[in-house]
């Protein structure tokens, strides 16, 4: 699971990953939030809320939060068989799932600094409102991603993040293969 606080760069870490290690299959999240101009729509399925509400009483969910007004969640992924699931999924999320299944290792992307992700927010076309209330959970969401994460990735430059992330799923697949 990819965790962080909104525009730390976890979907574009998400997406490098994927190309680069066809071992791996991104889960594609729910959300019920507008698609931000400078989205493609495949970040999520973009749904109304009554669609989402639907698919939480049908048990459609492998985990759902309400975060910042609006419903994000992670169905239950069908997984082509030899991948590796990757959850780019927000804190409250990754600790149901990690509830769920405690094999699950959590890697946390943090911006080098606040500065950097203020721009970051900005510059994916987020209105200022928006960027303060996301800037404003922040210290929570580092905090607590600390606290469940198994790894620690800054994002500082995103080719050395995305080859981090990939060095630590290598050492996860050699553990796990010579436990088996």
């Amino acid at each position: 699971m990819l965790i962080g606080p909104g525009g730390v760069g976890k979907g574009t870490i998400a997406r490098k990953l994927i190309a680069a290690d066809e071992q791996l299959w991104l889960s594609r999240s729910w959300t019920t939030r507008q698609q931000r101009a400078s989205e493609d729509g495949s970040e999520y399925s973009f749904v109304d809320r009554p669609t989402f509400e639907e698919a939480i009483a049908d048990g459609k969910f492998l985990e759902w939060a309400e975060f910042n007004g609006n419903l994000y969640g992670t169905p239950h992924p069908t997984v082509p068989s030899e991948k590796d699931v990757v959850l780019e999924i927000e804190i409250q999320g990754a600790m149901k799932v990690a509830d769920e299944y405690p094999d699950a290792v959590i890697v946390q992307i943090q911006p080098p600094d606040v500065d950097t992700l203020t721009e970051r927010l900005r510059g994916r076309g987020d209105s200022e409102e928006h960027v303060v209330q996301r800037l404003s959970t922040t210290p929570w969401e580092t905090a607590k991603g600390r606290e469940i994460a198994h790894y620690q990735v800054i994002n500082d430059e995103l080719e050395r993040a995305t080859a981090e992330i990939l060095s630590i799923l290598e050492e996860l697949r050699l553990s796990r293969n010579a436990s088996n």
